[in-house]
């Protein structure tokens, strides 16, 4: 099934840059009407109820989700502006300590 539809897909593809003398909307209608038709097919065949299956699922424990306030959320992005500027300050102390001995220390170089 899930070749059916790629063929569909394939055709609709084939018949938009084939019909190159038609109008703009007779390519498009071909490629979009092959694009439907193979997503149908798709959802149709066994692969196609199970992705269905779990996006039902997914869509269940997404309900279930408790989403912070935006109180919550503009502290928790300060609290990550914070330590990516902590971060930030540390990494950069850091590599000119190592470059300060690297060439000051052991090269000599000034």
């Amino acid at each position: 099934m899930l070749v059916l539809a790629a063929l569909f897909v394939l055709l609709g593809v084939i018949g938009f840059y084939t019909l190159t003398s038609q109008g703009v909307f007779t390519r498009a209608a071909s490629l979009v009407s092959g694009l439907m038709v193979g997503s149908f097919v798709a959802l149709i065949s066994p692969a196609g109820k199970k992705f269905i299956g779990f996006t039902k699922d997914s869509w269940r424990e997404v309900r279930k989700v408790v989403w912070p306030t935006r109180k919550e959320a503009g502290q928790t992005t300060l609290v990550v502006f914070g330590f990516v500027l902590v971060m930030a300050i540390y990494l950069w102390l850091t590599d000119k300590t190592i470059e300060w001995a690297v060439f000051s220390l052991f090269l000599g170089w000034k």
